[in-house]
């Protein structure tokens, strides 16, 4: 049986810590193959001294001949044991290679044994806060003849822990480290059929001019038919962000979804409380921060009431009949609490239904325990919604994209072309 305890691991000192033992034992490393290590550290997430040292092996040895060097390094690191022979182990009285010079053979840099001067001394103290106890015990007596040993261990990262995180309790701090976990997600609409076509070997649908064309080389036969297909386009995508008062909490972490989904997806952005503000604009900058300042500054009702209803008609009337949502997907992030009258919420997502492809809810508020949707916003907003989803962490968004992308993480109510 293994039990394991650690302790926090600070990633970065480690690799820098092997990357500079590794070079004062004359193997080729840099501080490039000291990030890589500390990449995959925290990709793999050794628990066991082999595991790691196939990890470590991997990303700093590049050929055969360094494998004796690495091996030495890695014995005395984390078993305190100096190979002193020569790495090489080759017959000192064997012939010698053409072209080789005559003489005791000497052992080259890279693979030098780790003597008292060759030891790196200031590697240890980076390691020995942050070691991992295997404790391996009989399964019949779990409490006899046990055997314990120290061993580096990779902990969590603090992106991990991140994504786990609730929205509403990370610092400013922590939300502009969000902003890599957003731009990772990636937000991809399904595909749809448009109008126009293009020239293919397996089209569906025969194009007679072209054929025609054709038919002149070859005297009228048609020989060569010429197909068509029409092409594949992604469905646009939008999304609505609720910025009113009990949405505070939530919706600076969501403006960085926006400002994901505007730069990666070509998504229409809007925020609203008490009125309806369009932020694309806004949020195509590259530079997250000015892009959120810009549309913090554009929603003046920021932490204002709540009037989901008449945000969603502004929305129809401007912008939904001209064309933006026919066909879309149209999230809506928002805990449902409305101010405004319900039953005109319910016939403006009646009427948005008729016009988009799919409708997407995000309330952050579903995953708090004993989560009921009883208000009278999301009583009206049910009904017409194709998924509800939760969305509020890092790793909940994964939820949000499947649900974009029409996947099975929420079974879809209903399926439309």
């Amino acid at each position: 049986m293994i039990a394991l305890r650690s302790e926090p691991l600070d990633l970065p000192a480690f690799a820098a810590a092997f990357g500079r033992a590794g070079r004062e034992a004359g193997l080729p490393t840099s501080p490039e193959r000291a990030v890589r290590l500390a990449r995959a550290v925290e990709l793999a997430r050794p628990t066991s001294r082999d595991r790691l040292y196939w990890v470590a092996r991997a990303v700093f040895v590049s050929g055969p001949e360094q494998a004796a060097a690495f091996d030495a390094l890695f014995a005395w690191l984390f078993d305190g044991l100096a190979d002193s022979s020569d790495p090489l182990r080759g017959d000192p009285n064997g012939p010698a290679r053409p072209g080789a010079t005559p003489g005791p053979r000497a052992a080259p840099h890279h693979a030098r044994p780790l003597d008292a001067k060759t030891r790196p001394a200031h590697l240890r103290p980076p390691l020995a806060p942050a070691t991992l106890r295997l404790i391996d015990e009989d399964r019949s007596e779990r409490d006899a003849d046990s055997r314990e040993r120290d061993l580096p261990i990779a902990a969590a990262s603090d992106l991990e822990r991140l994504a786990k995180r609730n929205f509403s309790e990370l610092d400013a701090d922590e939300l502009r480290a969000l902003r890599r976990l957003m731009g990772e997600l990636s937000l991809a609409p399904p595909l749809r059929r448009s109008r126009r076509s293009r020239r293919a070997h397996h089209g569906d649908r025969l194009d007679v001019r072209a054929t025609l064309r054709t038919s002149v080389r070859t005297g009228g036969d048609p020989a060569v038919r010429v197909l068509r297909r029409r092409l594949l386009r992604p469905r646009k995508l939008v999304v609505l962000l609720d910025v009113s008062g009990s949405m505070e909490p939530y919706a600076r972490a969501f403006v960085q979804l926006l400002h994901a989904a505007v730069g990666g997806a070509d998504a229409e952005a809007f925020v609203f409380a008490t009125r309806l503000t369009r932020v694309t604009r806004a949020l195509r900058t590259p530079r997250p921060d000015a892009a959120i300042e810009r549309a913090t500054a554009a929603a003046r009702d920021w932490s204002g009431g709540t009037r989901i209803g008449e945000a969603l008609k502004r929305f129809a009337d401007d912008y939904g009949r001209r064309g933006m949502a026919r066909g879309a997907v149209v999230v809506i992030v928002s805990d449902g609490w409305e101010r405004g009258d319900p039953a005109l919420l319910a016939r403006e997502l009646q009427r948005l239904r008729r016009m988009a492809y799919r409708i997407v809810w995000v309330n952050p508020r579903k995953a708090s325990r004993g989560f009921e949707p009883s208000t009278a916003g999301m009583a009206a907003a049910l009904p017409y919604s194709d998924a509800f989803v939760s969305g509020h962490s890092a790793q909940a968004l994964r939820e949000v994209a499947a649900a974009i992308g029409g996947g099975s993480v929420n079974e879809m109510r209903r399926k439309r072309r």
